[in-house]
């Protein structure tokens, strides 16, 4: 199948009658960083969001809210002219892969979510300072006390609801020792899997999981680490997540709000959340298509720019994988079940401070492979810029 340019997809959507544009944030509408606190995003692009109003909806496995969430840098690009929760201009849409719900004037809420989940949660961080502590003093002996301190302080991300490793800052330091990064990815990864064990005997066995980015696929139902390799940083993010948080679940979440919105009645019912959804792709259009007419189904657009693909280690198939791919794939078989013109947006995000596969290689090489079942309808090879300036415009021209 052919590409689009984004100038086409402007002229594709900028007439539908119900459009609905789901999209993740780091590496779309603003370059990735090895430091969260560093991030911006721009007024026009949050303006732009506003203006399009019930057709947006982000899809992120960051959080709206806390000193790292998306909510600070809307109030950071709007201060002092606006007041973001007075004019509706926060990002509406679901966080923390589909567990944290916000609406524009960010009103938060966590459907499905208990007390004890919340408390265990509330542990996380520190857990993951006294567990991470050790494995710097080892990877960096050349540091003081002082200084891995304040590095913990960085790399330990206090998310609510998906409380993170994020191990840039170190990768960065070791940068040239394969050997050591790799040894302290596994032993991140040992030590997300003790946090799990120790939620186990808190009687809570089946409420988390580990959610690696980037990752290469599932083996089983547990995500596969990417090693780090000379031209790439491998997994850098340990994220520990309440089970059912998916981005792919948390697609049917905003297609049944978006539904509630336009009509007044929910499909799925007025409960439904990503935690009592099914968990594969075929069950979760197969309750679309069960639940949901054609005639209330938007046209959908997916926008997102985390997907990998790497030859398994015998040569014979392909580990795919990253945090979009999933659900991507999903408005891709939706639109294919209802015989909509719906559209898989990827950007470059290499452009940014992490190591990541780029658009340059026509082949896409690290992103996708000649089997792969998803078909990218448009490239975005400028990265979060020219994303944002698309984005802006098709706001602009809906408006008129």
């Amino acid at each position: 199948m052919q590409r689009l340019a984004l100038p086409e997809l402007l002229e594709e959507l900028s007439a539908e009658s119900d459009l609905l544009i789901v999209q993740d944030l780091d590496g779309v509408c603003m370059p990735l960083v090895r430091d969260p606190l560093t991030r911006r995003l721009q007024p026009q692009t949050i303006r732009a969001a506003a203006q399009l109003g019930d057709c947006f909806r982000v899809l992120t496995n960051g959080e709206h809210g806390g000193r790292r969430g998306v909510n600070r840098l809307v109030e950071q690009a709007m201060q002092p002219s606006a007041d973001p929760a007075v004019e509706g201009l926060y990002l509406p849409g679901l966080a923390a892969g589909g567990v944290q719900l916000q609406t524009r004037h960010g009103e938060l809420s966590h459907p499905g979510v208990s007390q004890a989940e919340m408390k265990f949660l509330k542990s996380v961080p520190l857990r993951l300072r006294d567990g991470l502590a050790p494995l710097l003093e080892r990877a960096l002996p050349h540091t003081d006390n002082q200084e891995r301190e304040h590095l913990l302080d960085r790399i330990v991300l206090d998310n609510a609801v998906s409380p993170t490793a994020n191990i840039n800052l170190v990768i960065e330091q070791l940068e040239g020792n394969l050997k050591l990064q790799r040894q302290l990815q596994d032993a991140c990864l040992a030590l997300l899997m003790e946090l799990l064990h120790q939620a186990e005997h808190e009687e809570l066995k089946e409420s988390f999981f580990v959610h690696l980015a980037p990752n290469l696929g599932l083996d089983g139902r547990q995500e596969r680490l990417r090693p780090a390799s000379p031209d790439r940083a491998g997994t850098t993010d340990f994220q520990f997540m309440l089970q059912g948080a998916v981005k792919e679940a948390g697609l049917l979440v905003l297609i049944n709000e978006h539904i509630r919105r336009r009509t007044g009645s929910a499909p799925l019912g007025d409960g439904f959340h990503v935690r009592t959804a099914p968990r594969d792709l075929e069950a979760l259009t197969e309750l679309c298509v069960a639940q949901i007419p054609a005639k209330l189904m938007p046209t959908l657009v997916g926008v997102g720019d985390t997907i990998t693909s790497e030859p398994s280690p015998d040569g014979m198939s392909w580990q795919r994988g990253g945090s979009d791919r999933g659900f991507l794939t999903l408005v891709q078989k939706l639109g294919k079940a209802y015989q909509r013109n719906n559209r898989v947006v990827l950007v470059d995000s290499s452009g940014g401070e992490l190591e990541r596969p780029s658009h340059r290689d026509p082949l896409l090489r690290g992103l996708t492979d000649p089997e792969d079942p998803l078909h990218l309808d448009v490239l975005v090879p400028g990265g979060p810029a020219a994303y944002c300036n698309w984005f802006e415009q098709l706001s602009q021209r809906r408006s008129q």
